[in-house]
């Protein structure tokens, strides 16, 4: 035995050691600075010490790299397991990523008429326009 308890129903546990076993940061030490770097609250409280204690119903909210999360708190993880066993541990209250409009290359390509430069053909109407000889 290593000589760390393991998490009872309904105790309490660290938030970086939480946030390791939930799979949201690569490692402990990851999730220590993320949580003194101000990226963390619970329960709109913003946490500056990795020895604060998360309990079940919490709501943590995350500001990842790419995304921000919110989290609720379903139990405390007893290790760092697979991704289904992680999922085990949160219910996942983040608004889903609104679809931003990506033009794909051909409607990248495809002006508005009168949009940009003009074309060959539009040049030579505008050159017939703007000529003096009638």
């Amino acid at each position: 035995m290593s000589g760390e308890t393991q998490p009872a129903t309904g105790s309490r546990q660290r938030i970086d050691k939480w946030l390791f076993f939930t799979r949201m940061v690569k490692s402990r030490s990851l999730a220590q600075s993320h949580v003194q770097s101000g990226h963390v609250r619970i329960n709109g409280a913003r946490v500056l010490q990795p020895s604060q204690m998360v309990k079940i119903g919490d709501k943590i909210e995350l500001t990842l790299e790419r995304r921000d999360v919110i989290l609720q708190v379903k139990a405390g993880g007893e290790r760092r397991g697979p991704y289904e066993e992680a999922r085990l541990l949160y219910d996942d209250l983040s608004p889903s990523p609104e679809e931003t409009a990506k033009l794909t290359p051909y409607e990248q390509a495809i002006r508005a008429a009168g949009a940009g430069r003009p074309t060959k053909k539009e040049r030579r109407a505008i050159d017939r326009l703007m000529s003096d000889d009638d």
